[in-house]
């Protein structure tokens, strides 16, 4: 096995000049399994690991940072750096399976075709986005009803295990189906409406935490204690934003694919280096309180079960079983393979049952669900490299990360508002993502403006005011929708599961893009007086087959005379 290779590391590191004509690279293509020498593995794994890890960490920090209640006391900060380890080493392991591709043994005796598990291309998976307002507003009403913080977590993780059997049953139907009953529009208009939920609490992290946005209370950041939306706070979030912009006009290619870690890290020390009359941004004791070593099940959670949140969590698993679909599409083009070959749908097959499976493992590793980053598909992009030995390298690196658990020390002492520009960057992605899904489609057609207006009309409406149907914080069973106060607990179940559904901008907003696609006609075509006439005209011409019938039947005629 080569070590180092030919490859043009020099290209990969070399800084952009901006505005220049001469912006392009050259390099070589490596296919899917074509073998990479070991320094080009672990150095492009590394670019993967790094341009995914800002995004995985994310909803595990936000679920225990503001849920279940780290930052101000409801449980030790240990659990959060704990669920930020676990995420990067489940992500890891999941990353690996997908790329691996098992087959199933006898699965071709009772389906008729054999089934695998994983996608066998490079597809890394990480934890799932689409999860995270379900987690945030099922675990407040949790403890809303006296349940222990971690317990309510724990209720999350068994509940989405069950969950996650529906993606298991859809990765055995016909891919056709799947694509005809999720179709690019019903996919577009989930994915921008979880990009517009994720996008206006990035906006409370900049300011200076959700918490302290949405209750008023002064803002923690290390030793700083200030109002929400400080320009203090503002101007260091702001200052990710800033190294981002950069990033784009200056960077290597290596850099863009890594810009949200790279961003991340300026601006922490940006907050490192700057002070609030002689207090500190940074909580250094986080990191010192970290373990050096850590590993899966190190916290534990007793796995439990929460009804109200069964409906929410399946049509999450519809949502990522339409965007697995979606970003292996996008990783095959990226990887110059063809999508009508026969393997195409095998890839997609193998992903969705490797999809369910990881969130179920997941689950049982202690972390949320897990799916695949359509971010990826960049790196591929810009590397030209598709080898699906840079993948475990990316699994590879995300275990190491996990294992070293002062780095997740490192991500918990971050300032909150510095976060916050990181992450208000990242969940408007996540909205873009959903735009792209969306040009596929007619956008000058009724039928579809319709649907995506109205759609868009009530997810976006709860998203800005979940409040019409969910209770505000700390006043739980007062929604004048719903008010329950004296219900029974079948009764406070029932409510609870139809509040988080109605309060999930994308759960309702999913359902009526779903229905409508399938109720409503197609447009009715109108036209013109002047191509009423050309069509009229054109109907009333013989084709060239009746020409060719009528005199074949004269030429028939004339013999017989």
């Amino acid at each position: 096995m080569q070590i180092i290779g030919d490859y043009d590391y020099k290209a990969l590191c070399m800084p952009t000049i901006p505005w220049s004509k001469n912006t392009a690279q050259r390099f070589q293509f490596y296919e899917k399994d074509e073998p990479l020498p070991l320094l080009l593995s672990l150095v492009m794994g590394l670019q993967h690991a790094f341009a995914m890890v800002g995004g995985l960490i994310t909803p595990p920090y936000v679920v225990f940072q503001f849920s279940v209640g780290a930052a101000f006391g409801g449980v030790d900060a240990s659990y959060s750096q704990y669920a930020i380890s676990a995420a990067l080493i489940t992500s890891g392991i999941c990353t690996i399976i997908n790329i691996l591709q098992v087959p199933i043994p006898m699965t071709e005796g009772i389906f008729g075709r054999k089934l695998y598990i994983g996608s066998g291309v490079l597809s890394v998976m990480g934890t799932s986005f689409t999860f995270l307002p379900i987690f945030e507003v099922a675990i407040r009403q949790m403890k809303d009803d006296g349940v222990d913080p971690l317990d309510a977590y724990g209720k999350m993780l068994g509940t989405s295990m069950i969950c996650g059997l529906l993606e298991l049953f859809l990765s055995i139907m016909p891919v056709p189906m799947i694509k005809k009953i999720f179709p690019p529009l019903v996919s577009g208009i989930s994915v921008m409406l979880i990009g517009a939920a994720l996008t206006g609490t990035g906006m409370k992290y900049w300011g200076g935490g959700v918490v302290c946005a949405e209750a008023g209370f002064p803002c923690a950041a290390g030793d700083v204690s200030l109002p929400y939306g400080s320009p203090e706070l503002i101007g260091l979030g702001f200052s990710v934003l800033c190294f981002l912009v950069v990033i784009e006009l200056f960077g290597s290619t290596f850099m863009k694919n890594c810009n949200v870690i790279l961003a991340l890290l300026f601006g922490y020390f940006v907050a490192g280096v700057s002070d609030y009359q002689g207090d500190s941004y940074v909580n250094n004791q986080r990191i010192e309180d970290a373990e050096s070593i850590t590993f899966l099940w190190a916290e534990t959670f007793p796995i439990g079960f929460y009804g109200p949140a069964v409906f929410p969590l399946l049509i999450a698993y519809l949502v990522t079983t339409v965007e697995t679909v979606g970003d292996l599409g996008a990783t095959y083009e990226a990887s110059d393979l063809d999508t009508n070959d026969p393997e195409f749908n095998e890839t997609i097959q193998g992903g969705l049952m490797a999809d369910s499976i990881c969130s179920i493992l997941a689950s049982l590793f202690t972390s949320m669900p897990n799916t695949t980053f359509s971010q990826n598909n960049g790196v591929i992009s810009m590397t030209k490299c598709a080898s699906r030995r840079a993948g475990y390298a990316c699994g590879f690196w995300l275990i190491v990360m996990g294992i070293l658990g002062k780095i997740s020390g490192i991500i918990t002492s971050i300032p909150d508002c510095v976060l916050g520009g990181m992450t208000i960057f990242l969940f408007s992605s996540v909205f873009t993502s959903g735009i792209r899904l969306l040009g596929s489609e007619d956008l000058s057609s009724r039928r579809v403006r319709f649907i995506v207006a109205m759609s868009m009309a009530v997810g976006i409406g709860v998203t800005i005011w979940p409040y019409a149907f969910a209770d505000k914080r700390n006043q739980p069973y007062t929604a004048a929708f719903w008010p329950c106060d004296d219900c029974s607990d079948g009764e406070k179940g029932i409510r609870n599961g139809i509040s988080i559904f109605l309060s999930t901008g994308y759960c309702i907003g999913t359902v009526i893009a779903i229905l409508l696609n399938l109720i409503l006609p197609a447009d009715v075509i109108v036209l013109k007086a002047s191509e009423k006439a050309e069509k009229q005209v054109e109907d009333d011409e013989p084709s060239a087959e009746a020409i060719d019938e009528s005199g074949a039947g004269v030429e028939e005629a004339e013999k017989e005379a």
